[in-house]
């Protein structure tokens, strides 16, 4: 039962609800067979296969399969799970349904590595990756299952949405359909760490990716961190000191020891983006994500954009509703996020009206590209409504820059004079990424995406810009790049810039705000957010240590946003250096591998923000 709970973790589901839905339907309307597939190396996974009881040679069905690091539990031929597939609705529609174990996890066979580097140029059965596990299964699956009608989907979230995008490059002729959910694309720029910069909040759940097992088994073999009872994150990892202090907990831990003896964009993490092989894509794609994704928000978007490049004649779509990890999921009436509330019943919006047809489309109907779905659909959170575009970004979107005034304001010219403000960081004292302390100890953080920023504006080592009232609604629709001029006293820092929508003072609150004691009046929502390590400002193969009191530049990509600020809001664009323990903190004195610095490295600094810094978004008119 635990090790189902690690998988529904990652998508905030509980296990009791897993089990206590849809468990009649599955059994009543599905067989199971478990069998192992091998492998061209000779390595067998395990797989589970549903299929549905109506099946026969006149009435066909194709195949959809999720590959996953997470179990494919419940296991047994009589043991059935709450839902198969995507959503309830598909599983109505009918499926043949594919569960399997990665290499090296539960009963599979093999050696597990985190993040399979591809191997394109494949010289021998010894040449495996991610790409020929699906090939190999595939091929056996259409060859040996039952009643399936030659075409194959493929699907999955989180990490099952790695290896559903590596999946894509498998080359097997009958994969008509890929959805890589939540994709990881490059664990040095999503997920574990954003340019390079380590989410330390990540830090209870290396055990999960970091021991090795055995033999094949059912049950989880490692053991979760004993935290000794306490429940504060922030204060547990602020406790636990430099992180050279991890050693007593993750010494042996192999994915820990990775992380930390590799502090640049080496090799080791280089050959783990799957980016620069996505070309010749053959199958369908439909990319998804969640705006407010915690975990995973940069691997849809680049995964889209760059298959737009590499192949463009290939069908490829990108769906970004208002969701956290996995949020669509799963229905939870009310959608909210946070303390922001965007409607109800969005996840089976999504679920009946755009993947069900997808899947429906490419394998059971003509498969051509004229689908029926756009290029782009996409949830506008400030206007809280989807929108569908031709393409992404958006072709007629306007670049403005939002200029950080010395004088707090935010103008859309530059200030006139060589204005600066600044303020001082002290990683001792580092500001908290979140009010809400019951989410700093859990899997992966989740709320902060879209929390008042109030706490942190209020603080004098934090910077706010703000705009004048709206007179009329502004809408960014795209990309957005923060381009600061900066300096420091000491010689690292890293630099963090927020985009926050200010509520107007008579905002009310809501009918299902979350937490009684927040007023929507002056909220100040997160609409995006985003870290770039100083060191790593001209190249992340190459750290480069700031030269006291010298002016620099920083250029930091924020993720994709399509936010309407409404008419009597503001914008308003925070800067600090810290955000504990989302990240982890800078010494602030440059050192080879910040992994190793001692307590004696952590240093006060005074940061100083230039007026010719600024954002640039893109504005849609």
């Amino acid at each position: 039962m635990r090790t189902i709970c690690l998988w529904l973790l990652a998508f905030s589901v509980t296990c009791t609800a897993a089990f206590a839905q849809g468990t009649n339907y599955a059994s009543t309307h599905y067989t199971k067979k478990e069998v192992y597939i091998t492998m061209r190396d000779g390595i067998k996974l395990f797989t589970a296969i549903y299929t549905p009881k109506d099946a026969s040679p006149q009435k066909k069905y194709p195949m959809v399969m999720q590959r996953t690091c997470y179990s494919v539990a419940p296991y047994g031929a009589d043991q059935f799970p709450a839902r198969l597939g995507p959503s309830e609705t598909m599983m109505k529609q009918g499926y043949i349904v594919v569960y399997q174990d990665v290499r090296g996890r539960y009963k599979s066979q093999g050696t597990w590595t985190n993040m399979t580097p591809v191997i394109d140029n494949k010289k021998s059965k010894k040449d495996v990756d991610e790409g020929s596990d699906t090939y190999d299964t595939i091929d056996w699956l259409v060859k040996n299952v039952q009643f399936n009608n030659g075409r194959v989907g493929q699907w999955g979230g989180s990490y099952p949405g790695f290896y559903t995008a590596a999946g894509a490059l498998s080359g097997h002729p009958a994969l008509k359909a890929s959805s890589p959910q939540a994709p990881i694309s490059d664990f040095w720029f999503d997920d574990f760490h954003h340019n390079g910069a380590l989410l330390e909040s990540y830090f209870f759940t290396y055990p999960v990716f970091g021991v090795q097992k055995t033999d094949t088994t059912s049950k989880a073999w490692y053991t979760m961190l004993d935290t000794k009872g306490q429940k504060d994150g922030y204060q547990f990892l602020l406790d636990m000191g430099p992180l050279t202090n991890a050693d007593k907990y993750y010494k042996d831990n192999f994915y820990w020891q990775e992380t930390v003896n590799h502090p640049n964009y080496d090799e080791f993490w280089q050959k783990r983006d799957l980016l620069r092989h996505l070309k010749d894509i053959k199958p369908a794609i439909m990319v998804v994500g969640g705006w407010y994704d915690a975990e995973d928000l940069r691997g849809p978007l680049a995964i889209f954009k760059t298959i737009n490049k590499t192949t463009p004649q290939a069908y490829n779509t990108i769906v970004m509703g208002p969701f956290d990890h996995g949020g669509w999921g799963r229905e939870r009436g009310h959608t909210l996020h946070s303390n922001v509330y965007f409607g109800d019943s969005i996840a089976t919006f999504y679920q009946r009206n755009i993947e069900a047809k997808f899947f429906e489309h490419f394998l059971k109907g003509n498969g051509s590209k004229e689908s029926g779905l756009p290029k782009a659909y996409m949830y506008n959170t400030g206007k809280k409504e989807w929108a569908t575009f031709a393409q992404w970004p958006v072709a007629n979107a306007v670049k403005e820059k939002l200029y950080l005034g010395a004088d707090g304001k935010l103008p859309m010219s530059q200030p006139e004079g060589n204005g600066s403000v600044s303020f001082i960081s002290d990683p001792l004292k580092p500001v908290p990424y979140t009010e809400d302390n019951t989410t700093t100890m859990g899997f992966t953080p989740r709320n902060y995406m879209s929390e008042d920023q109030r706490f942190a504006g209020r603080r004098p080592d934090v910077l706010v810009f703000q705009s004048d009232v709206l007179k009329d609604d502004v809408t960014l629709g795209g990309e957005i790049m923060a381009h600061l001029k900066v300096a420091t006293t000491g010689t690292d820092a890293d630099w963090i810039v927020k985009l926050i929508d200010v509520y107007p003072s008579d905002e009310p609150n809501h009918a299902y705000m979350p937490n009684k004691n927040i007023i929507l009046a002056n909220y100040q929502q997160m609409v995006r957010s985003e870290i770039m390590p100083g060191r790593f400002r001209n190249s992340f193969e190459k750290p480069e240590a700031f030269v006291p009191g010298q002016k620099a530049n920083v250029n930091l990509k924020l993720q994709d946003v399509l936010h309407t600020f409404k008419k009597g809001h503001r914008i308003m664009i925070q800067v600090q250096s810290t955000a504990f323990p989302l990240f982890a903190r800078n010494p602030q004195k440059f050192v080879s591998n910040p992994y190793k610095a001692t307590e004696a490295d952590y240093i006060k600094a005074t940061h100083t923000v230039y007026n010719d810094s600024y954002v640039e978004v893109d504005v849609l008119k």
